[in-house]
């Protein structure tokens, strides 16, 4: 039996949930993203702004720069970026800036989300518009989040007026 796009979406969300999964290790918001150019596996990233110290450091970002410097130019044309969550303003201006050719996200964002729950950045007015599929494994990336914001909000409830734990 042939696999369907829906297949291959899933497989590489999958493996932008594993990245995701380890930046929540790590203490970073469990968001993850992969980069794909013809059916290989460029870069997986996630998000890394706390320990970088650094608020351009989403996981798409994080991506867009690996990928980048593996693939030797700044344009990403021919890949397909997963992530497991719909990506900001921030990040759908670096994907157009990189010219990719796709997004593929699981979770939509209501509060930030770029591609159609708060804005729609790829309207067709900037200089480059790409296909995008939502929800693919919508269900997982958004648990996952859910879970990682249920236990930082226990813990700042247990330590109390600790702001430290402010994100």
């Amino acid at each position: 039996m042939a696999e369907t796009q829906a297949d291959i979406d899933a497989h590489w969300m999958r493996r932008a949930l594993s990245a995701a999964e380890r930046a929540g290790e790590r203490g970073e918001v469990p968001v993850g993203a992969v980069v794909v150019y013809d059916g290989e596996e460029i870069v997986a990233a996630g998000n890394a702004t706390i320990g970088a110290c650094d608020p351009t450091a989403h996981a798409e970002i994080v991506a867009l720069r690996s990928a980048a410097e593996a693939v030797g130019n700044h344009r990403l044309v021919g890949a397909t970026m997963y992530v497991t969550l719909e990506p900001c303003a921030m990040c759908v201006g670096a994907l157009v800036q990189a010219r990719i050719d796709r997004v593929v996200f699981g979770a939509a964002d209501p509060k930030a989300g770029a591609l159609g729950s708060v804005f729609d950045l790829n309207c067709g007015r900037l200089n480059h518009r790409f296909a995008v599929t939502s929800g693919v494994l919508a269900d997982e990336t958004a648990s996952l989040l859910q879970t990682f914001f249920r236990s930082r909000r226990s813990a700042v409830s247990v330590v109390g007026d600790d702001t430290s734990l402010a994100f």
